[in-house]
């Protein structure tokens, strides 16, 4: 008889997942990790402080989608600026440029990547965070993130932030 093999299913509650510092700021919530998915996506929740932003990239082999939990945003996609508040839904399709900055005191969002493939990048860009630390913080060292994009793959880096000053 052949036995077949089914893939585990995931349950995580409010606040369950690894919890890591992302050196470009934020603390990351993972909710499903690539190797639980068979590499179909990767899903994590990622809480920022207002001001946040990310440089200009992109994703060459990865379709990146945010949706705004709390909080707003502002999201450059090629080009073009929009603003994103609770609720909402950005989604940068593989190979669109994009950035986006935090302009509300805080946000949350969750971030959905499929496929999985992008995971190495951002675990080697982070570190882990220790159970009941409530602040999450760390220094950003956008040094540690390009050195993970270059060693890893799964991001693009195009340039500095996008942003005008405000």
């Amino acid at each position: 008889m052949e036995t077949v093999s089914s893939p585990a299913a995931i349950i995580r509650a409010e606040g369950q997942g690894e919890r890591r510092w992302f050196f470009g700021g934020g603390v990351h919530t993972w909710k499903a990790k690539a190797a639980e998915t068979g590499g179909a996506f990767l899903l994590f929740e990622d809480r920022m402080d207002g001001g946040k932003m990310t440089p200009l990239h992109t994703h060459p082999d990865s379709d990146e989608s945010m949706y705004i939990l709390e909080g707003e945003i502002i999201m450059h996609m090629d080009g073009v600026e929009h603003r994103i508040g609770a609720g909402g839904l950005a989604v940068a399709p593989r190979g669109v440029p994009h950035a986006f900055m935090v302009v509300s005191g805080s946000a949350r969002m969750l971030c959905l990547h499929t496929p999985g493939c992008c995971e190495a990048f951002y675990w080697d860009a982070s570190t882990p965070l220790a159970d009941g630390d409530p602040s999450g913080t760390g220094p950003v060292d956008f040094g540690k993130v390009q050195e993970s994009a270059r060693r890893n793959g799964g991001i693009e880096l195009l340039g500095p932030p996008p942003f005008a000053p405000r």
